[in-house]
């Protein structure tokens, strides 16, 4: 860039080159100097909680008369703004930063100073104005928090429920439809397809019950405990008045932490929560491997199921096609397990009175909530809502499953089942005809002990 792109701003250190255009100042430029690491930048929801952050403070201190109306006003309404996404480019700095976000938080007080001041007409400071009763150290933590909070409520609660709505729906369609159970990846007893289904959307259920669990430790906010969480500089009211305004806001249970001492130094919520989500990842994929096995084939495989076609599975083999949306699913498993190892690591380094590796947290928990809730919702539209089931290959595989002799035990015994079912399998020909000519039992009573989707229902038969 020439001299003329480029405009003169002043912090505690000196003077600094920031591009001309950019509505941020001298401290986010010198972080935009120091950490050029990876490129990766908070996400739109970490933006948008920060800028909430700074709404409520502007809004808690005009209401305690800390700042004058016009003044928090013009605050309140700039962040407002940067809350909507209007000025997401001018927050460019790279998630390996400093550990307590600092940078980021003065990013956000800068881009919304410049915004205030355009608006009010006279300049507002970042520090004095915007920061007002409040430091990283707590700003940062209380953004985790609310961003979290938001994406689990707004991004991954919905989606699971869609998924387990999906599951139940398609499950209701396949009650009569029986198949051979595996066990160790081995023909078992039969279960129905709705059966098996019915502990994928179980799977679900629990997975949103977690989430909700892990809900109200995350409402609990660190804004007030500023510094050390001693709330030096900040009005003895202003953590009640931040969380009341911000829980309106939001609609949210928000509410200031029992101990800012904790939520300083710790990010135990958030490593529950990531614990949580990281069991919902472990659920979805196997579910996604079910489907996958299931739909295997179409010759050599299980041929169980049939996904829908999405597009042509390789470029050297004409006709194959791919359970695309259940591998999707399993790698955003594997990245929420490996984002969940990343957290407790992170969790881990709070250090006497901060924790100091909070930007990382905040980037892989609000990633792992936002890829669960993309693949759930892809999983249930695009693999469960629509497969087909190949009902005659699945009758076929029960109707030669040797395992059926379970069924007998209760009558001849297990030893004389294990030789039945030897002798079916050496010889390719089913229980029921083996257990003839072994037994003295009648057809029609081998009929009523050996009707797989009677044995589906459990119990004992004599």
């Amino acid at each position: 860039m020439s001299d003329e792109q480029f405009r003169i701003e002043r912090d505690s250190m000196g003077e600094v080159r920031v591009p001309a255009k950019a509505r941020y100042g001298a401290q986010t430029q010198r972080a935009v100097e120091n950490f050029p690491i990876s490129g990766l930048r908070f996400p739109r929801r970490f933006i948008e909680a920060l800028a909430l952050v700074k709404w409520a403070a502007a809004s808690a201190n005009r209401e305690l008369g800390l700042l004058a109306s016009d003044l928090a006003d013009a605050i309140a309404e700039a962040a407002l703004e940067v809350a909507a996404g209007r000025y997401d480019d001018d927050f460019p700095l790279d998630i390996f930063q400093t550990g307590s976000g600092t940078s980021t938080n003065m990013n956000a007080n800068e881009v919304i100073a410049t915004l205030a001041s355009a608006r009010l007409g006279t300049r507002v400071h970042p520090n004095d104005h915007v920061n007002m009763g409040q430091s990283s150290n707590d700003a940062i933590p209380t953004a985790i928090h609310v961003s979290a909070y938001l994406s689990a409520v707004h991004d991954l609660l919905p989606a699971l429920r869609h998924l387990h709505t999906t599951i139940v729906t398609k499950a209701a369609t396949v009650t009569r439809v029986v198949k051979t159970g595996r066990t160790h990846l081995m023909d078992a007893m039969p279960v129905t397809l709705a059966q098996e289904m019915t502990g994928w959307a179980w799977q679900v259920a629990h997975g949103i019950e977690r989430i909700e669990s892990a809900l109200p430790r995350l409402a609990k906010l660190a804004q007030g405990g500023t510094a050390v969480g001693t709330g030096i500089n900040a009005h003895p009211d202003f953590a009640a008045r931040f969380a009341a305004l911000l829980a309106e806001r939001t609609g949210l249970p928000f509410r200031p932490n029992d101990s800012f001492f904790e939520s300083l130094s710790a990010q135990d919520a958030v490593v529950e929560l990531s614990g949580q989500v990281k069991t919902v990842a472990v659920s979805l994929m196997k579910i996604a491997n079910d489907l996958r096995w299931m739909n295997s084939g179409p010759q050599a495989g299980l041929a169980e199921i049939r996904l829908q076609d999405l597009q042509p599975g390789s470029s050297i083999m004409p006709g194959k096609v791919n359970p695309v949306i259940p591998e999707a699913t399993a790698m955003v498993c594997a990245q929420v397990i490996g984002n969940d190892t990343t957290i407790t690591v992170a969790g881990q380094s709070g250090n006497f009175q901060l924790n100091v590796m909070l930007p990382v947290i905040a980037y892989n928990i609000l990633q792992s909530l936002t890829l669960l809730a993309n693949a759930a919702r892809l999983l249930a539209d695009k693999a469960i809502a629509n497969f087909t089931v190949n009902e005659a290959h699945l009758a076929a595989q029960v109707g030669r499953n040797p395992i059926l002799v379970t069924a007998l035990n209760p009558v001849i015994g297990y030893e004389l089942g294990a030789k039945i079912a030897k002798r079916a399998y050496a010889e390719q020909r089913t229980v029921k005809e083996v257990a003839a000519e072994m037994t003295d039992l009648s057809s029609a009573e081998l009929d009523r002990l050996l009707d797989p989707y009677a044995l589906t229902e459990g119990g004992i038969r004599r």
